[in-house]
């Protein structure tokens, strides 16, 4: 609700000031179309700097539009490319997707939008990536496994995720040594880091409420023979917070962690578990609080069971987050 209303608003939206080319199809998993828009300012010149953003919604419901306001507000205001990506939801394909697929059209996101983001003046080596909620967990999955590049069939045994997309003559060890996923910066927004954990709590059930909102049956994420308490390894795979490396070893770019708080869904201190883990391992991070606010305080418009507002809640938080990017790209 507002969305339509605030992308008429000028201060929020103004198109005199930037190119919209949406619905770039960027790859086709089993004949599942994957898109994004992106946002190019005008009259600057090449070599931009780029942010790339992963919507957020339980990895169940909701799409790349309900961080519009976010994109516009962007491009609008800063002289920054913007890359608004839909990745595949739990949901889709039949209730089949499984956690590494969605993972890996994410890395693949990544590696189109390296290859193909000059034809928009956008500079491949000032990437930075962000995420709310569900896509901060999928930005925390770039930052500390994006090196982890392997067959798809292969997960089970050797936990590593295989892009949607891949570059032409390029091979997955390729991208695996050459870093092909690795970005400048990342800002994560109330993002919950541990599926394991989430997994021990019901996540495969009905007591997930998001399986009831995307009209799906719970199931297991990783497959029918999988369970977080038979085989906890494999879930601490997929899981952030189990995956970061130590700084000596791989440094990871710096990162903005922020929360909200009077966010029931992923709580300061579940963030806060995610900012120890990064400080134990010597990672660079910075961590923000938005006083006040509820989880999801980024989405378009104007929601009324988080009783957020983009114009009250989500660009106070933008201007933290591009003050962020201003630093690093």
């Amino acid at each position: 609700m507002f969305t339509k209303k605030y992308s008429e608003d000028i201060n929020i939206n103004n198109p005199e000031k930037y190119d919209l080319t949406e619905n770039i199809v960027w790859s086709s998993p089993q004949g599942f179309d994957l898109t994004l828009d992106i946002y190019s300012p005008k009259d600057v010149a090449e070599n931009c700097p780029v942010v790339v953003m992963f919507h957020g919604g339980g990895f169940l419901i909701r799409r790349k539009e309900i961080l519009n306001n976010m994109s516009q507000y962007i491009a609008t205001n800063h002289d920054y490319i913007v890359c608004n990506v839909n990745y595949r939801l739990l949901k889709d394909q039949g209730n089949s997707v499984m956690f590494y697929d969605l993972i890996g059209d994410a890395f693949g996101s990544i590696l189109w939008i390296k290859e193909n983001i000059h034809k928009f003046n956008g500079n491949k080596n000032r990437i930075g990536i962000t995420g709310d909620s569900a896509g901060a967990y999928i930005c925390a999955m770039i930052l500390n496994l994006g090196n982890k590049i392997g067959k798809r069939e292969d997960f089970a045994k050797d936990y590593t995720f295989e892009p949607t997309y891949i570059p032409e003559n390029m091979t997955l060890d390729e991208i695996s040594k050459e870093d092909l996923l690795d970005v400048k910066a990342a800002v994560l927004s109330y993002g919950g880091y541990d599926f394991y954990k989430y997994a021990l709590q019901n996540a495969e059930t009905y007591k997930n409420f998001f399986w009831w909102l995307a009209f799906a049956k719970p199931r297991g994420v990783l497959g029918k023979e999988f369970n977080p308490i038979d085989h906890p390894e494999i879930y601490k795979a997929i899981s952030p917070i189990y995956n970061i490396p130590i700084a000596s070893d791989r440094k990871l770019p710096p990162q903005l962690l922020t929360a909200a708080t009077r966010d029931k869904i992923t709580p300061v201190k579940m963030i806060k578990e995610y900012v120890s883990a990064l400080q134990e391992k010597n990672q660079e991070f910075k961590f923000w609080e938005h006083l006040g606010r509820n989880h999801a305080y980024l989405d378009s418009g104007r929601t009324w069971i988080a009783g957020n507002d983009f114009i009250r809640d989500g660009i106070p938080a933008l201007k933290v987050m591009m003050n962020f990017f201003n630093k690093y790209l």
